[in-house]
């Protein structure tokens, strides 16, 4: 079992920068693929950013490459997500997430564990 606490959402202007934070519980955080996913009001929950376990693998959602970057540090059970010019349409509930398969993250989108989620909000 894996417990994730996320961090850092807040309220924002456009352009602006904004890092959120994940904290696991549990001594094989290194073996998780780690993950990003987020949710708009009235919308599905939708794929963001996903790093492997050895940070070798790296998968963004089309709307936010060159804008965020993930990351991770497995000393400290977290992983970090960094938002750059930040855009009104970032708004949502931004849920970190970690599964045992990159492929199954990073490609079809799905996770085992989730956190509770931090809302981000973008103002324009």
């Amino acid at each position: 079992q894996v417990q994730l606490v996320e961090s850092g959402g807040g309220l924002v202007q456009a352009g602006n920068s904004l890092r959120l934070s994940c904290t696991a519980s549990g001594r094989t955080f290194g073996s998780y693929t780690m993950g990003w996913f987020r949710q708009a009001p009235g919308t599905e929950r939708g794929f963001v950013a996903a790093l492997s376990g050895t940070s070798s693998l790296t998968y963004y959602a089309d709307s936010v490459k060159g804008r965020f970057a993930i990351s991770r540090d497995n000393a400290k059970n977290t992983v970090y997500l960094q938002m750059n010019s930040l855009k009104p349409d970032d708004t949502g509930v931004y849920f970190c997430a970690a599964d045992s398969s990159p492929y199954d993250m990073g490609v079809r989108h799905r996770a085992d564990y989730w956190g509770q989620g931090t809302q981000v909000t973008v103002s324009s």
